[in-house]
């Protein structure tokens, strides 16, 4: 193994005990980018793990598909050329995102070509070098390559990874596009995770992950890091949700620093035990991915409304909330004039006490997020309409119904208030949502709710 594979090896799975990275481990990632039968433009995930990289490609397909012919059309049926447009540029897209800047190199991980026994190259999509047999010989075919790989152990495949160097975006796209049977094949989501990882550099990743000694894939369980979330969805492997950086016991801890394309949701936030700031909650395309204690799906709508550029109040709401990093739903009086500053509020001395005096009337020394949000920005009315399309996507075909992955579709209705009267079941997809609009309800086409599991 090659001291840069190693280097990469290491970053993903850790330096694990003497037994190594456990085989069932490694097979659960070892599958390609594979579309569902029953929806022609949704990536079916095999086994738990690789949805870390799975639902950010699917995100981003889905934003490519809007983009070029509207959501409308992601719904229908894609040819297998159409299928292998949307993915190779989607693919180049994260790739492009990582690069650190356009004179940056790309850098692809590719796995060695084989020769056919008419000594034609072609792309081994199950590679053994060593091998004269062509991929037509009946006893290479498998009844499941994307998702088989007892061919090649973890140690076998880590060393015969090679580099592949390109200079220019064109050409990217280029090689990207011819190397599709090879993403689709089963090393692919591996290749392309390391090859994202080459083009952003793995010292320029250590750099921006918390803890570099918590790799990007757990080595128990086989859950993707957020950092590795991040780093697909951002091109930047940093460790937390929040929007910019938090200084803590001298440490600076790195957030979010621009509004992403697509977002992200989790239920990790209804149960307190993180905060996703604006820049992910509200992204440009109405496209979110959800994370549970274990998996990631995905959520989208066509209704653009939902990511209208900010209001003056949800812009106030996202300040106050920089200075109350504890979501406690208030600030010390002593931050007011700080808050009203960088809002461009009025913030001459003898107005800030005015202001401290009337948010404060009982001298608790405490400023609510509520009353400072009615008193400088009362009244102001919701784009949203009042119900909307939505549709879930959910790349485990055991979390379908009839085991076939496919997007379930419902309606969503987001209110101001919480109604009794238009009260849905309490789900963990629900749950999630809640986090960006409190009062969100949701109903399914389906008999029951879409799992966010």
């Amino acid at each position: 193994m090659s001291d840069t594979n190693k280097e990469v090896v290491d970053l993903v799975w850790g330096r694990p005990g003497g037994g190594g990275v456990p085989a069932s481990l490694f097979r659960r990632w070892s599958q390609g980018f594979v579309y569902s039968e029953a929806e022609r433009s949704a990536l079916e995930q095999f086994e738990g793990g690789p949805c870390a990289v799975i639902a950010p490609v699917q995100v981003f397909a889905l934003f490519f598909l809007n983009q070029m012919r509207g959501l409308t059309y992601v719904l229908c049926i894609l040819t297998e050329e159409e299928q292998r447009t949307v993915l190779c540029s989607t693919l180049s897209e994260i790739l492009e995102s990582a690069c650190l800047n356009k004179t940056q190199a790309f850098h692809l991980a590719t796995l060695p070509r084989a020769k056919t026994t008419d000594s034609s190259d072609i792309t081994d999509s199950h590679p053994e070098p060593e091998s004269s047999q062509t991929t037509d010989s009946p006893s290479k075919k498998i009844s499941n390559p994307a998702l088989a790989a007892e061919e090649l152990g973890f140690e076998r495949f880590h060393s015969i990874i090679q580099k592949r160097t390109l200079r220019t975006d064109a050409e990217l796209r280029e090689v990207v596009l011819s190397l599709y049977d090879t993403w689709k094949n089963k090393f692919g989501v591996l290749l392309f995770l390391y090859s994202v990882i080459l083009t952003k550099g793995i010292e320029n990743i250590k750099n921006e992950i918390e803890d570099t000694s918590e790799p990007l894939i757990d080595p128990v369980y086989g859950h993707g890091s957020q950092s590795l979330i991040n780093l697909l969805v951002m091109g930047h492997a940093v460790s937390n949700v929040w929007d910019g950086d938090r200084e803590c016991s001298g440490m600076k801890l790195h957030g979010i620093h621009q509004q992403a394309s697509v977002g992200f949701l989790t239920l990790m936030e209804s149960l307190r035990y993180c905060k996703v700031g604006a820049f992910l909650k509200s992204p440009k395309f109405p496209i979110w991915i959800l994370g549970s204690e274990t998996h990631l799906s995905v959520f989208f709508t066509k209704e653009m409304a939902l990511v209208a550029p900010e209001s003056p109040s949800e812009q106030a709401r996202r300040v106050f909330q920089t200075f109350d990093p504890e979501d406690n739903g208030f600030i010390p009086d002593t931050l007011l004039e700080d808050v009203m500053k960088a809002l461009d509020l009025v913030s001459e001395p003898d107005y800030v006490n005015l202001m401290k005096s009337k948010l404060d009337p009982e001298g608790l020394g405490i400023i609510l997020l509520s009353q400072f949000l009615q008193e400088f920005f009362p009244d102001q009315d919701s784009v949203i309409p009042d119900s909307f399309p939505v549709y879930h996507y959910n790349g485990l075909k055991q979390s379908n119904h009839n085991e076939k992955v496919s997007y379930v579709e419902g309606t969503a209705l987001v209110m101001g208030f919480e109604d009794p009267m238009v009260r849905t079941d309490d789900t963990p997809v629900k749950r999630c949502l809640q986090t960006k609009w409190p009062y969100i309800e949701l109903l399914w086409t389906t008999e029951r709710s879409p799992s966010l599991n």
